[in-house]
């Protein structure tokens, strides 16, 4: 038994028993796939996956608990490099930030440039993409850090922590007639004009659709976007009210828009910090989660970071 193949297993399962994809991901072959999952199997003495001819349609019961052991072992290898890493070069290196495009764009940069004055000689990479996408990266041990409003809170193999508390708000055109519309602005009237806002899944979108539950009212969204820039423009255009998050308003550059009183309209919603349990943080990675939440130090971060 080797490291590549429990790679190869553990890329299998990702790439939802399609050989072809899992050889692609790893750049090899598909026939080399295919050996290095019989020879696993030889070795045991038990098939790992369910077969209909060639094709693999999931796991069998060995497979499912030797999944979970090779998970294991492949993240403790993993964090062996890491343990090292941090003791030879403990101001250098990569570290990977995973998030949706309302946090990078609105609430990271000041994070990000008091980080790398700290940390010059450490590469930051950026990833952009929806909580679920947030999530797997974490899992699969591509990204260090996640940072989302959800998913990350619901899957086990995740801690999560509270990074901040924001709201909605309601922008329009300065000539809207909702500009002018008699406090305290309703959910009823917003629903008389088409909605702009987010895709289901992103920035606290089933907060708006709660608050319009809540008092009988099925939002009148007509467009839906991933982040809050597009949303925005279209709302410039005149295609309709705008829900976005309060955070993502900006009154230098949103000279076209205002945003109405509207926060008793909407629950707050909670944007987190997620890490992988068990795996190993280098130093300037607790750094940079606690310049995102200064009561998030090293010792409450590990102590639920530690696998169960």
């Amino acid at each position: 038994m080797n490291f590549q193949q429990l790679r190869i297993l553990r890329e299998t399962v990702r790439q939802d028993f399609n050989l072809t994809e899992a050889a692609n991901h790893l750049f090899t072959s598909q026939s080399g796939v295919s050996k290095h999952i019989k020879d696993l199997e030889d070795e045991l003495g038990v098939e790992l996956f369910v077969r209909k001819g060639k094709r693999l349609l999931g796991l069998t019961e060995p497979g499912k608990e030797l999944i979970k052991i090779a998970e294991r072992i492949l993240l403790d290898a993993n964090n062996i490099k890491n343990l090292a890493d941090h003791y030879r070069d403990n101001d250098s290196g990569e570290l990977t930030i995973a998030t949706t495009h309302t946090q990078a764009r609105y609430i990271l940069p000041a994070v990000i440039t008091l980080f790398k004055q700290k940390y010059p000689k450490v590469h930051l990479k950026l990833h952009q993409g929806s909580p679920s996408e947030i999530a797997k990266l974490l899992l699969a041990g591509e990204a260090d850090i996640g940072i989302a409003t959800e998913t990350l809170g619901d899957i086990a193999e995740l801690a999560s922590f509270p990074y901040y508390k924001w709201t909605h708000t309601v922008v329009v055109p300065k000539d809207h007639p909702l500009n002018q519309h008699p406090q305290p602005l309703t959910l009823k009237a917003i629903n008389a004009y088409p909605i702009v806002t987010y895709h289901d899944g992103f920035t606290g979108r089933a907060n708006i659709e709660k608050a319009f539950r809540h008092t009988g009212e099925k939002p009148n969204i007509d467009m839906s976007a991933l982040d809050a820039d597009v949303i925005k423009s279209y709302v410039e255009l005149g295609m309709g009210v705008g829900i976005i998050a309060s955070v993502a308003y900006d009154e230098k550059r949103d000279t076209d828009l205002v945003i109405l009183p509207s926060q008793h309209l909407f629950e707050p919603s909670w944007s987190k910090i997620g890490l992988r349990r068990g795996h190993y943080l280098r130093q300037y990675a607790y750094d940079f989660i606690h310049l995102c939440a200064d009561s998030l130090t090293a010792d409450v971060i590990n102590a639920e970071i530690k696998p169960e």
